[in-house]
């Protein structure tokens, strides 16, 4: 699943150097996401695992992601 969601964060990233991305990794302060690309990634992700966010959820962490998706992914 790790894998899945590196893609598409480099997908939404396409300009930063991701190769030291791990499950630590801070979205904003480490990545360098904004709000418009918190939203990108969150569209990927509902499109990639088949989730719906129905409430807003603040993912600080590339673990947070993870965490979520363990729960919620139907793909």
């Amino acid at each position: 699943m790790f894998e899945r969601l590196l893609k598409l964060i480099k997908e939404n990233l396409p300009d930063k150097d991701l190769s030291g991305v791990s499950e630590d990794s801070r979205l904003i302060e480490d990545l360098g996401m904004d709000s418009i690309g918190m939203m990108m990634l969150s569209m990927s992700i509902e499109d990639e695992f088949g989730v719906v966010f129905d409430a807003p959820v603040a993912f600080k962490t590339v673990k947070d992601v993870l965490d979520y998706l363990n729960e919620h992914a139907t793909k």
